[in-house]
């Protein structure tokens, strides 16, 4: 194998789920990314950007294994900062690079993490910058695997990582699929993308640790024939943004989708439907043992009964079909009905007379809590203000990202779900 550094790699612009993410997630956060020597380096390179664009800061420190890969140089300049490869480096004044770089971090990511730097951290050895820091650190230390599968599979390596485990070290991974070997399986790095989640996601107060959360989002399509329907402006974003933040602060989470071009958030179970009706059957065989359902879909309210089972066809001077309407199930109103059901949160878009419709609509629908929002002004966009609806009044979050209203509203249900009552 070569020993000269590879140019970094084109970086990629993030998918449209982490674009319409908060930029600050991580805003005010110091983390130190360990990068050590594997060929899964050249990730670490788009991490340390994803990194900073959620507002974190980066300091870089590199095995001399590592500077086989990705050269000192390529982090300096991603992130703005010098790059630390060795204990005795004369930058720091006191001579304590080991001691003083990880003492304004956050926490220590290292990525990609070696079979041997994870074998090194399980026994306490220290022998270059990264290792001894690790062992002098006061702050949490995330590690994200790298290595061939059979390295990952080998029994040392299944003892080690249970072992950093259980010392309170986080692993992030690894993944599956192919690896610069040639070969596929277990011990993929995962990818930049993910371990920024993760990384927000470590950060996030456990508020529903250990509870289940079933969410359904987005719009459903309700067939007039084979390739026309019906349906509604729903982007799925609130949904998706409220079933990310859940699993971000502990919980389980399945999330029940209408057609929407979102891609499910990570570590989310995703279940795809189309209409009303298959949206009801779904919720309610997932439905059991849950201890939250949040109905956020944009379920049709009709369905057109006399659907055609072949495309029909337009007349010369003709008018266009005659459709008969049907009403569609109340998904949520069925599910509050359920004895020893979940505790039910609904949403209500109304075009007007906001509060008290939604109001209405909690009451009717027997749901002890319920998120208002003006239906025309919050469709397909990024941001929200909500109103948020129990028998004591009303509370308004004012407007803000929906990932940053999705999380705000984990709280209110948080608070709320040992008195779960309508």
């Amino acid at each position: 194998m070569s020993s000269s550094p590879i140019s970094p790699p084109s970086l990629i612009p993030a998918d449209p789920v982490a674009a319409a993410a908060d930029t600050g997630e991580l805003s005010g956060r110091h983390l130190l990314l360990g990068v050590t020597g594997g060929v899964a380096a050249f990730k670490a390179c788009e991490l340390a950007r994803e990194l900073q664009r959620r507002g974190a800061t980066v300091q870089v420190v590199m095995t001399e294994a590592a500077t086989r890969f990705i050269g000192t140089a390529t982090f300096q300049a991603l992130t703005g900062r010098p790059v630390y490869t060795d204990a005795w480096d004369t930058r720091i004044a006191n001579g304590m690079p080991h001691i003083d770089l990880s003492r304004d971090a956050d926490a220590i990511l290292v990525a990609p993490a070696t079979a041997d730097f994870m074998a090194k951290v399980v026994h306490g050895l220290a022998d270059d910058l990264l290792s001894t820091l690790v062992l002098a650190r006061d702050v949490p230390l995330l590690m994200a695997p790298a290595m061939n599968r059979q390295m990952w599979a080998a029994a040392p390596t299944r003892r080690n990582a249970a072992q950093l485990q259980a010392d309170g070290v986080t692993l992030l991974g690894p993944g599956a699929g192919e690896q610069a070997c040639g070969e596929t399986g277990d011990g993929r790095m995962l990818e930049a993308q993910q371990l920024v989640e993760e990384t927000i996601a470590f950060f996030v107060p456990k508020l529903l640790g250990g509870r289940r959360v079933l969410v359904s989002a987005g719009p459903t399509f309700e067939p007039i024939d084979p390739v026309r329907g019906i349906t509604n402006l729903s982007s799925g974003k609130m949904g998706y943004a409220i079933a990310r933040a859940c699993r971000h602060a502990g919980a389980q989470v399945v999330l029940v989708s209408g057609p929407t071009a979102l891609a499910a958030p990570d570590g989310v179970r995703r279940v795809d439907v189309r209409s009303a009706h298959d949206m009801l059957h779904a919720v309610q065989a997932e439905v059991a043992g849950q201890d939250v359902f949040i109905s956020v879909a944009a379920v049709a309210d009709w369905n057109i009964a006399n659907a055609s089972d072949h495309k029909l066809k337009k007349t010369e001077g003709g008018g266009g079909p005659t459709l008969e309407f049907a009403q569609n199930p109340d998904i949520l109103a069925t599910v509050a009905a359920m004895p020893g059901g979940p505790f039910c949160v609904g949403f209500a878009a109304e075009t007007e007379d906001l509060e008290a419709n939604a109001q209405e609509k909690r009451r009717r629908k027997g749901v002890p809590l319920l998120i208002g929002n003006l239906g025309q002004a919050t469709f397909g966009r990024d941001d929200n203000e909500l109103l948020v609806i129990d028998a004591q009044g009303s509370t308004r979050l004012p407007r803000a990202s929906k990932t940053a209203l999705a999380a705000s509203l984990v709280g209110e249900i948080a608070r709320r779900l040992p008195q779960a009552r309508c």
